[in-house]
């Protein structure tokens, strides 16, 4: 990793002289700068290679090798795990083509390159999972991965822009329980990011709608979006609440029901919101990711329905 940074450090001055004008660092071109594409290329790279190292180490560390399998796991985690694959591979698409604007590539070129990065770069995942004892290479997984960047490329071939959007919330679970504390800090860790990224029972996906984008005419708000959202509760294991622990004692948390739940909530798109600033834009676009704190509307798979004041 460190000679790839070297490479582009030495070739930066010679890439500089094949750009066709002389543009300002953070203006958009309306033609293609080679150095930039060589640029962009090498950033992608060099980003992709270290975030799998550090997926190597965060998740795979510990558990055993094993040949290349498959495994089906579309009946675990009440789907949320598929949620999460949608949603990364669509978060990491729409960045990376916001990325690729830089270039000055033709608008298609960059929408598919960027959008297909977030398929690409999970997939790869997919593939590691397939040599990985614990887990497996699973088609349920490459079909999230697929619908994410379908989501984003189809929004911005056909209207350039993102109308729809997905978006993450997260709150951290408590179990006070002994017995479930000890077992959900084996799978989900005890660190609030550890949590935050591994505990489906606390995270809540989201369909994110402007309202404005159809329906111009309207006197709706630019920046105000409806949004739907899917969480799931009581998961304890990825098919049932059922286990052996480390002392070889049988566990039966069967009356904990696992549960979905369905959001309705009001939401901001912040890239609506005008400013001049380039930084704020940048920041908003990262704000945009995340489904802003608001009254929520909960009805979940027994019929209960719950209005929370305030939910993220």
């Amino acid at each position: 990793m460190k000679k790839l940074y070297l490479i582009l450090i030495l070739l930066l001055p010679h890439l500089g002289s094949m750009a066709q004008k002389k543009v300002s660092f953070s203006t958009i071109p309306d033609t293609t700068i080679k150095s930039r594409v060589w640029i962009l290329s090498g950033v992608t790279v060099a980003t992709y290679g270290a975030g799998l190292a550090a997926l190597n180490t965060a998740w795979y560390k510990g558990y055993p090798r094993s040949g290349f399998h498959f495994f089906n796991d579309m009946p675990e985690w009440q789907q949320m795990d598929k949620a999460g694959h949608i949603f990364s591979a669509y978060f990491i698409g729409k960045y990376s083509r916001e990325m690729w604007r830089w270039s000055g590539l033709p608008r298609k070129k960059q929408i598919w390159i960027g959008g297909l990065s977030g398929f690409a770069y999970q997939s790869v995942i997919e593939v590691l999972d397939g040599y990985s004892s614990e887990w497996g290479f699973s088609w349920g997984d490459m079909g999230a991965n697929a619908i994410g960047s379908a989501l984003l490329i189809s929004q911005e071939l056909v209207w350039n822009e993102q109308r729809i959007q997905l978006k993450f919330s997260a709150h951290p679970e408590r179990y006070p329980d002994p017995v479930l504390h000890n077992k959900t800090n084996q799978l989900f860790g005890s660190s609030f990011w550890e949590r935050t990224l591994k505990d489906y029972n606390g995270q809540t996906y989201w369909l994110s709608v402007n309202l404005y984008s159809f329906r111009k005419e309207s006197h709706f708000p630019k920046w105000l979006n409806v949004a739907v959202g899917y969480g799931a509760q009581n998961m304890i294991g990825g098919r049932d609440n059922t286990w052996t622990d480390e002392h070889g004692i049988d566990r039966d948390y069967s009356h904990l029901q696992r549960i979905r739940q369905f959001y309705l909530s009001p939401d901001v798109d912040f890239t609506k919101i005008p400013t001049r600033k380039k930084g704020v834009k940048v920041i908003f676009q990262v704000l945009n990711m995340l489904k802003i704190p608001a009254p929520t509307l909960e009805i979940n798979s027994q019929g209960r329905v719950k209005l929370h004041p305030l939910y993220f």
